[in-house]
Parts: structure tokens; sequence; C-alpha cells
């Protein structure tokens, strides 16, 4: 079993899938979705999948970065795995370095090699991936975790009130109950008005919106804006500064009634802990690629929970199945999580490279994904497809 559990080829796959329409906020404009996926391949040719979606706003990554680090970084600290069990494959796993040559974060590109293993050595040693949780020796954590529980939200994006409108509907038409607005723009309260009269006496009862900034706005016009909407019951505000304006945070807290919630700000276990100290946010988005995997969401989405800091799973826009997969098995182990996004499917991607979309249903609702790994298959020639760059294979 042991040689048999070395990894025989890394592979990489820079891809470009559209967008069924274009999707905007504060940082960016995006018409197409540009993952990285990498596959690990096994002696035994068994095959493990992981995915990242590099933003330099957020990260300092970009998809060319995440595939560089990949190639530097990885190859020699991979030789070295050959596990003999699903226990020794999580402790390497969990070894893989976050910061480059540079003294960089990379979190988006160890976080597509993380699931990749995982995928991989689940598959390997038949042991499902809620083993993990218990591995990590989280209390609190495991089944059934929160993923009959929440509901996944409609996001809404673009500044065309009309499509505000037309998109709030659309999604009302199919059960959703939770909304989040992108703000950071000129007509920011209008925007907001707009779609919370079209909830009208639902919102705060039966349907939640809040608003996320991306770090859009300063500290005057955060206070301008939600003061203006203060009459509204908005469940929260996501990233209302820059990430270097943190320290603001908690006067624009004592400013308006809203709770904070902390995206950009919040990529390391580090500063989760920064953010808790100073009291500065109330909840965390917690994006399995942005946070650098899936064992280090859990982490830190357990440091919110032991200490009162709520939490929900973010995503990002344009992943494919595998993340939506990895973001479900966060929820299958995560008890209280308060909002969930992703599991867009071809709801949002024109194609996706699994054999089924990883999407949810009537209300929001997503399933249990049965299976090891991440209980997906990928198809070889939809990687193919949607390649921009010949797949990089890397040998070991």
């Amino acid at each position: 079993m042991n040689g048999l559990s070395q990894i025989a080829f890394v592979r990489i796959f820079p891809l470009a899938i559209p967008l069924h329409k274009a999707f905007s906020h504060a940082a960016h404009v995006r018409r197409m979705a540009d993952p990285v996926v990498v596959q690990v391949e096994l002696a035994d040719h068994t095959v493990g999948y992981g995915e990242a979606l590099a933003r330099d706003y957020v990260t300092g990554e970009t998809a060319e970065t995440v595939v560089a680090n990949i190639r530097g970084m990885m190859p020699e600290v991979l030789l070295r795995f050959r596990p003999r069990l699903f226990a020794e494959a999580l402790e390497m796993i969990e070894q893989l370095p976050v910061i480059d040559r540079n003294g960089r974060g990379m979190p988006a590109a160890r976080a597509a090699v993380e699931l990749a293993l995982l995928d991989a050595y689940s598959r390997h040693f038949r042991r499902p991936l809620g083993e993990a949780v218990g591995w990590l020796g989280l209390a609190g954590l495991g089944p059934p975790g929160s993923v009959e529980a929440v509901r996944f939200s409609g996001v809404l994006s673009g500044d065309d009130l009309g499509r505000l409108r037309s998109s709030v509907r659309k999604m009302r038409w199919f059960g959703l109950h939770d909304f989040k607005l992108k703000v950071g723009f000129a007509d920011d309260v209008e925007r907001i008005r707009t779609v919370a009269g079209y909830l009208g006496r639902s919102l705060g009862r039966s349907t939640t919106l809040r608003l996320d900034a991306n770090g859009g706005w300063t500290l005057e016009r955060a206070v301008e804006v939600l003061r203006a909407v203060q009459d509204l019951p908005i469940r929260c505000v996501e990233q209302p500064l820059p990430r270097e304006q943190d320290g603001q945070l908690p006067e624009l807290k004592n400013a308006t009634p809203f709770a904070l919630m902390a995206d950009e700000s919040l990529v390391t276990i580090g500063d989760g802990q920064r953010l808790i100290d100073e009291h500065a946010v109330d909840i965390f988005n917690i994006r399995v690629s942005k946070n650098g995997g899936l064992l280090s969401a859990l982490k830190l989405a357990h440091l919110a929970m032991k200490n009162n800091v709520d939490y929900q799973l973010g995503c990002m826009v344009g992943e494919t199945g595998i993340l939506s997969a990895a973001g479900r098995r966060f929820l299958e182990n995560m008890p209280r999580v308060l909002f969930a996004e992703g599991s867009y499917g071809r709801f949002l991607l024109t194609g996706d490279i699994v054999d089924r979309p990883v999407q949810f249903g009537w209300g929001g609702k997503g399933r249990p994904l049965e299976g090891l790994g991440w209980g997906i298959e990928v198809q070889p020639e939809r990687l193919e497809r949607y390649a921009v760059v010949k797949m990089i294979e890397i040998p070991l």
C-alpha cells in the first residue's frame, strides 16, 4: 500500500468558462470564469481533483501565479507523500506550504493542491472526508452539520435597476429566501431600496437581505449609505471598507445599526484572530479557495464558533462543481452556518467539468453528496474543452 499511495503525476488545467451574463461588483466586472484545476494521480492510478479561483484583490494571487507556485513550490513537498493510512495522509496534507519563496501568501494555490489530495486519498484509502474533521480534533464539528438546515442564497449584481428587479423576481419564483446585493456604486441607496421594495413585507420575516461592498466604500461613504437605509431590516454588511482600513471598522460599527461581515479582510487564521481581538466584525465569510482549502476553512469556522462570531460559507464567482462539492463537505460538517453561497452550477456557468452539476434546487436547498472524495466525477474531455493553454503535467 505504501508504494501505491505515492504521487505519480500532478496535472494543472487553467480554464476559461463563459458566464451566462456579466457579474459585476465594486472591485471587478467578470464575464468569464477562470478556475485552475489540479489533478493528482497516485501510483495505483487513483485520481483526485482540486480547484482554485485566484483574485488579486483578495489574496494577491492570479491564475498565473497559482500555476507558477504549484509548479515551483509543490513538487518537492509531494515527492515525500507515501502515507500508509488516511490519517497519515491528512497529517502530510496539513503541512502543505501557504507562503511562496518571496514570503507572499498563496492560499488559492495551496487550496487547489490540498483539495486534489483530499479527493485522491479519500478514494485511495476508502475513507470518507468526514473523518478529516475527527482527525482535526475540533470539538462540535461533524455530521449532519448545516447541509439540511441552511439554504443557498441568491446574489444580485450589476448596476441596472430594471435587471435587479428582474433578478429578484426570478429568484423569488425559484423559492429563494436569502439575498445578497452587491453595492459600491453611485446609486447604492436607490439600489438597496429597489430590492427591499420588491421583497416588501417579507423582508426581515421570511426573506433576508445583506449588502456586499467588496471594500468599495470609504468610512464616510459607508456611514452615508447605511444611515440612509437604517430603517430597513438589513441582516448585515459585508466588507464595507478595504482591508487596509480594518482599523476603522469599530468606528463604523458604532455609527450604524447593522452587523458587519469580513471577507477580503479574512484570509488567514491570523486575520481571524486579529478581527476577533479588535471586535471589528460580527460575521466571518469563509471561502474554501480564499482561505487555503477545506481543512483551513474548517479551522477558521471553529475559531469563529468558539469566539461567538457567526460565519457563512462563501464562494468564488465562477467555481466549477469541484469547489461547489468542497463547499458541500464544509456544510456537512459545520453546525450553525448562517448563510450559504455557491452551488450555482449551470445557473451561472455556460458549462461545467463534472458529470452532473453541483447546484442547489428549488428554494436554495442543497442535498448531501454521496460517495468518497467530493462525490463527483470530473469529465476529462471537458477539461480539454475549456483549457486556455495545454495541460501542464509534472511527473514525480
